[in-house]
């Protein structure tokens, strides 16, 4: 234990206070008014930590939310956080909040409401102690990281391209291990057009979409190459109208993953180069890489490494790890920005029924946090 680890725990039970109003201000990602609430207490409870905040506002999600605290030098260090989640709101009634074994069960703790308590338990150690940071503090809040961040990146990217480190607040990965690697998420969607008609009298006359989306079934799933970190996933398939009915339309949304930009530009083409195989039938693709990859390169690992050290210095073992899912980490590496992410709690569950922190977590990852504030 060191003097930052131990002032840090001074306040956890006032951390812990906020982090279950947080949790219980439901703000699914597809509810403006939901995430709207959730921020405004958010809000309110930096500034009354003394940091300056304004609300960004958005039509199509929830408003995004700046806190600034002012360093000892002008430029910038960024944390990322999002106050949506998965779930819908009432959740809370099959998913009560509730305290067990050391830790915090309920909607959104892990991902990623506990990375709020995180921060503020921080900034409001850090003032305790008189200690301002090294760089100029901003903290953005969105509210749309869950549905894939479209109304927030343009912010998200403007503010890593003017920061030297961004730290994302995502949870850490089970084990406690920091995300050093991501792989990059995208999906299309491939539409078959064919020919209707009566399945019975006319069957020679149709163009049966169905046959003709399964014809490309396989070839898409065998793009996946686990040796490269690729995977492809066919995963919703629809079409028909009738049994004794032709089909002319059917459908199949895919998702894909990669860990490098070449790898999401081979699943790309591969998408965009696909023909009917019968003569009579028409593909449409639509889609795109919605992440790119955070990949695991040397200024990762410089950055890495460097926190790594820091976190040595207060009593902390880091170790890292990679994982399949996105984060808003993914557009900010993708800049060349330095970026770490996983600094929110230890924990497990996100988007189960299960999700849960370890309460000890809170006050262990926002003495981290603080040093890399005050030593980066």
């Amino acid at each position: 234990m060191t003097d930052l680890l131990a002032a840090c725990q001074i306040h956890l039970p006032e951390a812990l206070a906020l982090l279950k109003h947080v949790v219980t201000l439901e703000s699914p990602s597809t509810d403006k008014v939901a995430v709207d609430r959730c921020s405004a207490f958010v809000e309110s409870a930096f500034r009354d930590l003394g940091l300056t905040a304004q609300r960004v506002p958005c039509a199509t999600a929830g408003d995004q939310l700046i806190a600034d605290w002012p360093g000892r030098k002008p430029d910038r260090i960024t944390a990322l956080l999002h106050l949506d989640t998965v779930w819908p709101i009432g959740t809370l009634e099959r998913m009560p909040l509730r305290e067990e074994g050391g830790r915090l069960y309920g909607p959104g703790a892990y991902d990623m409401k506990g990375s709020v308590a995180i921060t503020w338990l921080a900034a409001q150690t850090l003032l305790d102690l008189g200690q301002q940071p090294a760089h100029s503090i901003r903290l953005l809040f969105t509210g749309d990281e869950e549905i894939g961040s479209d109304a927030s990146v343009d912010l998200i990217q403007a503010e890593a391209r003017q920061s030297q480190l961004v730290l994302v607040l995502e949870p850490a990965l089970p084990g406690g291990e920091l995300k050093t690697g991501r792989k990059g998420v995208g999906a299309f969607k491939v539409i078959a057009h064919g020919r209707s008609s009566h399945a019975g009298g006319n069957h020679e006359r149709g163009v049966n979409a169905i046959e003709e989306l399964a014809r490309h079934i396989l070839a898409l799933q065998q793009l996946t190459d686990y040796t490269r970190g690729t995977t492809v996933n066919v995963g919703v398939i629809s079409g028909g109208t009738r049994s004794n009915v032709v089909p002319d339309r059917a459908e199949m949304e895919v998702d894909f993953r990669v860990e490098t930009t070449g790898e999401a530009e081979r699943i790309a083409t591969a998408f965009q180069s696909l023909c009917p195989i019968h003569p009579g039938a028409r593909l449409e693709v639509v889609g795109r890489l919605n992440r790119p990859p955070m990949e695991r390169n040397a200024t990762m690992i410089a950055t890495f490494e460097k926190v790594k050290r820091i976190a040595a210095g207060i009593g902390l073992e880091l170790k890292e790890g990679s994982t399949g899912g996105g984060s808003d980490g993914n557009f900010t590496a993708a800049l060349g920005t330095p970026t770490l992410d996983g600094l929110g709690p230890v924990g497990d569950g996100a988007h189960a029924l299960h999700e849960h922190i370890v309460i000890d977590s809170i006050a262990q990852r926002a003495a981290l946090l603080a040093a890399i504030w005050t030593q980066w």
